[in-house]
């Protein structure tokens, strides 16, 4: 049997007992909810385009009319072309869905795109075998951002767990260009699951969220490397899953809470972004 020095087993116990200790941290004090819909299709995420929100199933969708909660139009799928529908975001009248074969393996995914008005199926961008689950589809900057997760256990792939998720710039042909791994103490929270949510903020940080804790964290691109770095991590009053900024409402997230079937928002607090 190898024996490895005491130092490298104290240091590895150590690693071990720190991750566990920040995993098991209390979350923030939860942001101001605004608003709550009920709406039966709050499974997965939900988007904005400032006028009407999006809620988000595995394979439909629900339009309603903020102003007054209204149900102005749905979309239903067949559930074999549409196993796993995550995370949404609205651009130029078209809703831009991540969407993959969760729990299946091997991992595959696409980008289903949806007209707004009226709510309908208007194409699949396939992006086969890649290097994870696609969970998320943002527009920022001119470019196209994707999450790939991975997961330890149920529909992760052997080699590689919930350390692999990694945040992807893609060009408008949806090419990955780049990309950034996440940080350490993010998927700590996280884990054993991964990203679910991810929305670039009005104030140019990258916020995200994981599939179970009520909290967002904001992150920045770093200035070198390939790790995110994190600046603040907020409470929000929902557990996890997808979310979308309101581009009309400053500082207003859209998020789901999937066990009352719930669009919530919530007024967020300002982040401190200045480098050290």
């Amino acid at each position: 049997m190898v024996r490895f020095p005491l130092s490298l087993r104290l240091c590895v116990l150590s690693l071990f007992a720190s991750t566990s200790a920040l995993a098991q941290a209390p979350s923030p004090q939860p942001a101001p909810v605004v608003k709550r819909m009920a709406v039966p299709e709050a499974h997965q995420g939900a988007a904005s385009d400032g006028t009407f929100a999006y809620a988000i199933d595995n394979d439909r969708i629900g339009k309603y009319r903020l102003s007054d909660g209204a149900k102005v139009d749905q979309w239903q799928g067949e559930r074999r072309l549409f196993p796993h529908m995550n995370s949404c975001t609205v651009v130029d009248s078209k809703l831009y869905c991540a969407a993959s074969n969760y729990p299946a393996v091997p991992q595959t995914s696409a980008i289903e795109i949806f007209s707004t008005s009226p709510l309908k199926h208007d194409g699949t961008v396939s992006l086969g075998f890649g290097p994870g689950s696609l969970t998320v589809i943002d527009r920022h900057d001119g470019k196209w951002w994707a999450v790939f997760a991975n997961y330890a256990g149920k529909g992760g792939e052997p080699g590689r767990d919930y350390r692999y998720t990694m945040l992807a710039r893609m060009d408008d042909h949806f090419r990955i260009e780049q990309t950034w791994a996440f940080p350490k103490d993010v998927l700590a929270r996280m884990a054993p699951m991964s990203c679910s949510g991810l929305s670039w903020g009005p104030d140019g940080l990258i916020y995200a969220t994981g599939h179970d804790r009520p909290e967002v964290y904001a992150m920045r691109l770093p200035e070198a490397g390939s790790q995110l770095e994190l600046v603040g991590t907020l409470g929000i009053a929902t557990p996890g899953q997808a979310i979308d900024w309101d581009p009309k409402a400053p500082r207003r997230l859209w998020s789901i809470a999937r066990d009352r079937s719930e669009m919530v928002a919530s007024d967020m607090p300002e982040v401190l972004a200045s480098r050290p």
